[in-house]
């Protein structure tokens, strides 16, 4: 059975099914992840914080920890995605901004800097 990191998230939270059968569940559990999308809520966002210090117990009993200390609820939330790669070349060039430093402002500056600052980074030639 493949299991996303969205059915082990929906077993703890929600449906408090255990679907961890065998050794290939257990080796398909990623701790990351589960303990990722658990920190986006206020209710379990500690429980996340001890299985991540507590990386080195194996996977069933940090599955089964989750699973029985969770309370039931339906729980959703949007998962953080990076900013747009083009976006983010454009403003390291036009500041001389690092990877991180570029990305720590990008909420800041709006589209309409963008258009700006692509027009005064603008080179010339023919685009084809």
């Amino acid at each position: 059975m493949s299991s996303s990191p969205f059915d082990w998230l929906k077993s703890v939270t929600h449906s408090k099914d255990d679907i961890m059968f065998g050794d290939a569940e257990e080796k398909q559990y990623n701790s990351f992840m589960t303990n990722r999308g658990l920190s986006y809520h206020q209710d379990t966002v500690l429980l996340a914080n001890e299985m991540n210090r507590a990386s080195f117990i194996d996977s069933r009993m940090q599955y089964d920890f989750l699973l029985k200390t969770i309370r039931p609820r339906k729980r959703f939330s949007k998962w953080h995605k990076k900013s747009n790669p083009a976006e983010m070349e454009v403003i390291k060039e036009y500041y001389g901004y690092s990877d991180a430093k570029a990305e720590s402002v990008a909420d800041l500056i709006s589209a309409d800097d963008i258009k700006h600052m692509k027009s005064v980074l603008s080179k010339g030639g023919k685009k084809r």
